[in-house]
């Protein structure tokens, strides 16, 4: 009998393996992109001093408020559009992108377009 690894596993599995390689400074922190079933989430992370310098996500209310549903497309430019400005008021303009061991597409894809067009390089 095949025994297969469930998706969750893979993922982080991905993950580890990128975090390996990426490592955010105070200069191009690293932007975090993480996905549940329910909701998207999004963090601009300093790993050398181990803080989170701006965030968003579509557990909060205001962003909540505009969106149908929290988890398609619309939600993912909405959260990249947020973090990205949330970023740039701090001071934050050039990041390095983990896409968290998903794949770049759909989701992943227009948060990290959104972010861009909203004044984020990477």
């Amino acid at each position: 009998m095949i025994k297969k690894t469930s998706r969750t596993k893979v993922r982080v599995k991905k993950h580890r393996r990128i975090r390996n390689n990426i490592i955010g400074t105070s200069e191009r922190p690293r932007l975090v992109v993480f996905r549940s079933d329910k909701h998207m989430y999004a963090q601009v992370i300093d790993d050398l001093s181990g803080h989170t310098l701006a965030a968003a996500s579509t557990v909060e209310k205001d962003i909540k408020s505009g969106l149908e549903k929290t988890n398609n497309v619309a939600a993912a430019v909405l959260v990249g559009e947020t973090v990205a400005k949330r970023a740039v008021e701090k001071g934050v303009t050039e990041v390095i992108f983990d896409r968290g061991g998903y794949i770049y597409q759909g989701k992943v894809k227009a948060l990290a377009d959104s972010a861009r067009e909203a004044g984020l390089k990477f």
